[in-house]
């Protein structure tokens, strides 16, 4: 699969990506919001296997910007639903290429995998990424208290995540 957007190319994950996932990894680690998510590791030995497994589940897709590998969007895909997930490197945030890229990916499910239903989950405190999925079209259905770190002292960081849906509606001639 080669999708190209107006200023990008999206392709699936491939296992040689890794250093590339490695570097958007740990870009991600030093940010103010990696505390609402699951690390990736960033380790050679941890992140090649982990990369293998992304590429072989055809649902891992690499943003390419000028052939450099800027951010990935990815699926899990549950029941005919499709949960999005996505994660762009700091240094090309701001600049619409989430929108753009997450916008292509859901019009390509749609169209090649019949997908109706998408769905999403963020930290309601991670207001870049409830924007775009705002943007997007997704809508909040609900929230739940998570918690995926631990603080100095070992007890839980718990935030409230939002589960958003999207509900994808295919035009006919008809309509």
């Amino acid at each position: 699969m080669n999708l190209q957007t107006h200023r990008l190319w999206i392709r699936i994950l491939h296992a040689e990506d890794w250093r590339s996932l490695s570097r958007i990894a740990e870009d991600f680690s030093n940010s103010p919001y990696a505390v609402y998510d699951m690390p990736l590791p960033v380790e050679e030995s941890e992140i090649k296997p982990l990369c293998e497994r992304f590429a072989s589940s055809g649902l891992w897709f690499a943003v390419l910007l000028s052939g450099k590998m800027i951010g990935y969007i990815c699926f899990h895909e549950d029941n005919g639903s499709y949960d999005l997930g996505y994660c762009f490197h700091s240094a090309y945030q701001g600049n619409g290429y989430a929108y753009e890229s997450c916008r292509a990916m859901l019009a390509h499910l749609a169209n090649r995998r019949n997908a109706t239903v998408f769905t999403a989950g963020t930290a309601l405190n991670n207001l870049p990424s409830c924007k775009l999925l705002y943007k997007l079209g997704f809508v909040l259905t609900a929230t739940e208290i998570l918690s995926f770190h631990k603080d100095e002292t070992g007890g839980a960081i718990s935030f409230e995540g939002g589960i958003f849906r999207k509900e994808w509606i295919t035009k006919t001639l008809d309509s």
